[in-house]
């Protein structure tokens, strides 16, 4: 079955087109051109602000004259990542859909309903004409997925409702009223070379295919980071082996937990064989550690390679692999205001050498700000102290709950004329534009939710079909009850 078959027809046939979008962070011209031409081709009034932000625009239907002016709000990029063995080229190629029992996912490679199924949602309430609704804005904002660069450049006036729906959530009964605030470190060296010493044996030491994810929502789930276990590895046998380093690269996008490291390690000839015995222990090990974080496919391995022409210094390479693997990743506080929502987290997003200096890039978020300069700090402080350079990047404020919010009563009984039930509330330990939407228009009222999604920010996303039409379902509920 194709995607386009599904139900609801409209918001697939949407996606559908999106989906053939190429549209990485920071890579938007097509996805902003697809846009405007879309609108343009359906008679639907469209603008375009100075960083790339895109808002439509569709006047009420009878009897809702005076009903609010609602905000429909996605962010057009999304996370480029991809297994080792496909060939995809995020810039070019469009993603292939597959359908499999209940849920959609894509060819080896992320999917994009992140953010695209929120997208999607907006596009066909625009070209709908047997819902109810007040006037619509559709809101389609930029690089959310680095440095929440549209909601950041968002102007005065160019959206002017006063209730946003984000269509950016991936639980289906779930509304979301408050979000982490997040910081990104960046730590860089010029790193000195020497020759490498005679009478070693190099190999390439690799960990492939950790599930990964996103660094907030499934931080807490115990998932390996890639950089810190290739660099646990490397730090317990460097002194054993008379190890020396020539190369290091591993991970990706800084909301991306790592999937995949390798280094370009040489040991003494003498110590080969037991080196290899060492790093089966270790990868047995790994195995045993992380099975019931559901990791069943990963690969922890070495093989013999080349002899590089050179090699990182002794001091400068055990430091960077000291550093890397004291460095703190993971949970590093849960909330003491929400039940079993993490507070502070860390990830260890990516280590890359490039033309002999080393950047490594650090994911900070928290639902206190104090919290997160606090760990951002830290982690600052750990790279200072080996003489690296550190600069902060892409920090957002996070978004408060607010209980009495108008669109939440609306939204939670909708739900519940719908479903029976009332839905679940929560804030997140993950990053929304919604904290910076308040920033600039104070009294908005918002309330955030979308269908299920699951492994967002892997090559494993996908998207479950019967919480699409549940989700569709429930957005023209809410909007018919703004009156």
């Amino acid at each position: 079955m194709k995607i386009t078959e599904l139900e609801p027809k409209l918001l697939w046939q949407c996606f559908n087109e999106i989906t053939k979008v190429p549209r990485p962070t920071h890579h938007l011209d097509k996805m902003r051109e697809f846009l405007v031409g879309w609108a343009e081709k359906h008679n639907i009034p469209v603008q375009v602000d100075e960083v790339g932000n895109v808002v439509m625009k569709k006047g009420p239907t009878p009897g809702y004259e005076n009903a609010p002016c609602v905000i429909l709000q996605g962010h057009q990029d999304m996370v480029a990542e991809k297994r080792g063995d496909i060939n995809h080229d995020f810039l070019n190629d469009p993603i292939e859909t597959i359908v499999e029992g209940d849920w959609v996912r894509a060819n080896g490679t992320t999917l994009g309903a992140d953010n695209g199924m929120g997208c999607a949602a907006a596009m066909a309430v625009l070209i709908d004409d047997k819902i109810q609704h007040g006037p619509i804005e559709a809101l389609f904002t930029v690089d959310e997925e680095q440095g929440l660069i549209g909601a950041n450049g968002l102007q005065p006036g160019f959206i002017t409702g006063s209730i946003l729906l984000n269509l950016d959530s991936e639980e289906h009964g779930t509304l979301v009223i408050g979000c982490a605030g997040g910081k990104v470190t960046i730590a860089q060296k010029d790193l000195n070379y020497i020759s490498p010493s005679k009478g070693k044996v190099w190999y390439k030491v690799s960990i492939r295919n950790f599930k990964g994810g996103h660094s907030g929502m499934e931080i807490n789930l115990g998932r390996g980071n890639a950089n810190q276990q290739l660099c646990r590895f490397l730090w317990e046998s460097w002194k054993l082996y008379s190890m020396e380093l020539a190369d290091i690269n591993g991970g990706g996008l800084a909301n991306a937990i790592p999937r995949e490291a390798y280094a370009l390690v040489g040991v003494e000839a003498g110590l080969s064989e037991r080196f290899e015995n060492e790093a089966r222990k270790f990868s047995d090990m790994l195995h045993a550690e992380f099975i019931l974080a559901e990791e069943p496919d990963f690969s922890f391995e070495i093989k013999k390679a080349a002899n590089p022409s050179k090699c990182i210094s002794g001091k400068d390479a055990f430091e960077l692999i000291t550093v890397l693997y004291a460095c703190p990743n993971g949970v590093q506080g849960m909330s003491n205001a929400v039940e079993g929502l993490v507070e502070t987290s860390c990830n260890l997003a990516s280590v890359k050498i490039n033309d002999g200096k080393v950047t490594v890039t650090d994911h900070q978020r928290s639902s206190l700000d104090s919290r997160r300069d606090e760990i951002a700090d830290k982690v600052k402080a750990l790279f200072e102290l080996i003489g690296y350079e550190v600069q902060f990047d892409d920090a957002y404020v996070g978004w408060s709950p607010n209980n009495d919010s108008k669109i939440l009563k609306v939204a939670k009984e909708s739900f519940k004329s719908l479903f029976g039930t009332y839905p679940k509330v929560e804030a997140l330990h993950a990053g929304l534009e919604c904290g910076l939407f308040l920033e600039k228009m104070p009294g908005l009222d918002m309330v955030s939710f979308g269908p299920t999604l699951k492994d967002i920010h892997s090559p494993g996303e996908k998207a479950n079909i019967p919480s699409v039409q549940e989700f569709w379902k429930f957005l023209c509920e809410i909007l018919k009850n703004l009156k």
